[in-house]
């Protein structure tokens, strides 16, 4: 049997491709098995566009001496190329001067390409890498191992380390907020904790935008100190106001590194704090009480309304009140500017999103092999996060913000420097 057909080869002119199948051939590709059929007879389609397409390159058939000849045939390469229908094994022309292009392989090289980021992809959205392994085999009938996907991944560590070590003297972020979650790592045949720490800045145009994370042993003073002054050492030294919950290594760090900027207490880890020691019957009425509290217009009908919760609770909650009368000031640092901006401001709500969509992914996966495993998938998920903040609504309008700017700077300043002389006390 003949066939043929016309293809428009790599340099754009059409060629006629010939395929010859012998009379044993066309019964084997009637009667055998069809995916043994589709392969053989693909095998032979590529392999005669590859055939027309090195004729093209070389200026002449096999074995014709034309003066249009720009090169001379140089064997053949054997190239498995992984499809749906199984590996096809394809002879690839060799030219003995300029090296053999072909379209085939080109178009394969992309879709390789393709899959291996699609599959990175797949892992980054919490797919375990044995399931990614078993949905890539399924639709494309090419074998990849979990350890083969998990080698995938590692190419995204050029662009973590890439995003931890960018310059950051460009950005002018007057209020971080930092956060950390735990992972489950496997560490010298034991099963520990390790602490991925977060930092994100909301810049004086508005936008927010995570600038930091790295993975550390536990959330003590060299952890937070080290990591904020990795921050400071990229070049992020307009920090005025830092938000957190109340970890006392943090509180330390920001007063080592960043002496300057007051913190602000997140509210709702305060308004846990106070509830987790308020006994059970009161916690609904508390809660309430509180929410009144933290969303006061000023700062003085807050005083006035956490002075009423004391004097209401103290007889049957007396651990949750002392909580509250400590906690209250720094909880507070917020409200030296207008309500639109310090809504978002009075908590770390913006990263507790992002811990939960860690979490989510880290399901999948229960332990991680390694800490930089936990850097390489959480860091990951955490630029794309970043890149999802960048596009939202602007907290404020730059304009409004350099409108603020020089009163904020003297109280929170002011402020600063009380909370410096309580943690010294």
């Amino acid at each position: 049997m003949f066939v043929a057909t016309q293809i428009k080869t790599g340099g754009g002119s059409m060629a006629q491709v010939n395929i010859t199948l012998s009379q044993e051939e066309v019964l084997q590709v009637l009667t055998g098995d069809r995916n043994e059929a589709l392969k053989f007879l693909m095998e032979r389609i590529l392999n005669s566009i590859m055939k027309a397409e090195s004729e093209e390159q070389l200026g002449a058939p096999r074995y014709e001496r034309t003066e249009a000849r720009q090169d001379y045939r140089n064997g053949v390469r054997e190239r498995a190329l992984n499809t749906r229908i199984g590996t096809l094994v394809l002879e690839v022309p060799r030219h003995r001067n300029v090296p053999f292009h072909t379209m085939v392989l080109e178009n394969y090289k992309r879709s390789e390409a393709s899959l291996i980021a699609t599959m990175v992809q797949m892992v980054i959205a919490g797919v375990s890498t044995r399931k990614v392994a078993k949905v890539v085999e399924t639709l494309c009938g090419t074998s990849f191992s979990k350890s083969t996907v998990s080698a995938l991944c590692r190419e995204l560590d050029g662009e973590i380390r890439q995003f931890v070590t960018s310059p950051l003297d460009g950005i002018d972020a007057p209020f971080l907020m930092i956060d950390a979650t735990y992972f489950k790592v496997r560490e010298d045949h034991r099963i520990v904790s390790k602490a991925f720490m977060v930092a994100l800045a909301i810049k004086k145009d508005g936008h927010r935008e995570v600038i930091g994370f790295n993975v550390y042993d536990a959330e003590d003073n060299y952890s937070w100190e080290h990591f904020l002054q990795s921050l400071k050492d990229r070049g992020l030294n307009t920090v005025k106001m830092v938000i957190s919950d109340a970890h006392r290594s943090i509180r330390k760090a920001v007063a080592n590194v960043y002496p300057k900027a007051a913190w602000q207490r997140c509210q709702v880890h305060l308004e846990r704090n106070i509830l987790d020691a308020a006994p059970s019957k009161y916690k609904e009425g508390l809660k309430l009480e509180l929410r009144k509290l933290f969303t006061a217009k000023t700062l003085e009908e807050a005083q006035k309304i956490k002075t009423e919760i004391v004097r209401d609770y103290e007889d049957v909650a007396e651990k949750a009140m002392q909580i509250l009368e400590d906690g209250f000031a720094d909880s507070m640092t917020v409200m030296c500017l207008p309500e639109y901006i310090r809504i978002v401001l009075r908590t770390t709500n913006i990263l507790e999103r992002l811990n939960r969509e860690l979490k989510r992914r880290s399901d999948v996966i229960q332990v991680f092999p390694n800490s930089a495993s936990v850097l390489r998938l959480m860091g990951a998920v955490t630029m794309e996060y970043s890149e999802g903040q960048s596009t939202k609504q602007r907290i404020f309008a730059e304009s409004k913000f350099e409108y603020l700017r020089g009163s904020m700077t003297i109280y929170l300043e002011k402020t600063a420097e009380r909370q410096l002389g309580l943690l010294a006390a």
